[in-house]
């Protein structure tokens, strides 16, 4: 009777833990990531007249906007480095991350139909959110090479050092933080589906407590410096200007302190998306 048994290929099971992440799994379907990979980056902007082009425009658009309101009406320093180049990292910083934490807060609402009809591997989701926003990043970041390039050959205004060797490490934090925060959000907004308009207003209140628009050194208010420096961010971007533009007064130490936190809000919210994604559908 042994011989006849049968031998599954795959085994579902409702009682995992809660903090298991099946990675071999996750690998296994990773065919699935390259296709929605695929059609992320085709399919959004594939009726427009500019297409691929947004991925220049919005970001040179944004800076625009930031040095003529923040810079030249607001007047708001720039620690002695070019404005253009000053925004230009913050901008495409803050809209990868802003993407990711959005796109992954309503990843449960938003593909709905797909997760009662097929079994892949909940996780996927989420990771095709930070994967494409990555690649977003990455063709965006070719503008802030150019700006460098301008700006340290031709002006000799910004100096670059060492640092800018932390920038995998920079990007895998923030990506981390995002998925983080956006499974815990996750898990909120599929029962109660008025908070996507908060966070979406939440998000842009979290900007102004992100030195995306002004440098860290500019809060000489001793209790509004230790606010900002609970942020995990501001390290992040004050680490990643100081590399790039020789911009701030960095403090190593605060990356030590934004890892720690991330790592928290990631096993956090690995441990609430696994729970949520049981029974998501009886409540999205």
């Amino acid at each position: 009777m042994d011989s006849h048994k049968q031998i599954w290929t795959e085994e579902i099971k409702a009682n995992d833990p809660l903090l298991s992440v099946n990675l071999r799994e996750v690998w296994h379907y990773r065919d699935l990531l390259l296709m929605l990979l695929k059609r992320d980056f085709i399919t959004f902007y594939k009726q427009t007249i500019l297409g691929p082009l947004w991925f220049f425009v919005q970001p040179m658009l944004q800076v625009a906007m930031f040095v003529i309101i923040f810079n030249k009406v607001a007047k708001l320093p720039t620690d002695g480095v070019p404005a253009i180049a000053f925004y230009m990292v913050g901008s495409v910083l803050w809209n990868y991350f802003s993407e990711v934490l959005t796109k992954t807060s309503t990843v449960f609402r938003d593909n709905a139909s797909v997760f009662g009809k097929v079994y892949f591997p909940r996780l996927i989701m989420p990771l095709s959110i930070v994967c494409s926003g990555l690649l977003k990043f990455f063709i965006q970041f070719i503008l802030v090479i150019v700006v460098l390039l301008y700006y340290t050959l031709i002006k000799s205004s910004v100096e670059p050092n060492i640092w800018m060797a932390a920038t995998p490490l920079l990007i895998l934090m923030m990506a981390l933080y995002a998925l983080g925060l956006g499974m815990i959000f996750s898990s909120m907004t599929t029962k109660y589906k008025d908070l996507i308009f908060l966070l979406t207003f939440g998000i842009q209140l979290y900007m102004y407590a992100t030195p995306v628009i002004y440098p860290a050194s500019l809060i000489d208010n001793p209790m509004l410096a230790k606010i900002l420096a609970l942020n995990p961010l501001t390290s992040i971007f004050e680490c990643f200007r100081y590399g790039y533009l020789g911009a701030g007064d960095f403090d190593p130490t605060g990356l030590g302190y934004s890892a720690a936190i991330i790592t928290g809000l990631l096993v956090i919210g690995v441990l609430i998306f696994n729970k949520v994604q049981r029974s998501f559908m009886d409540t999205v």
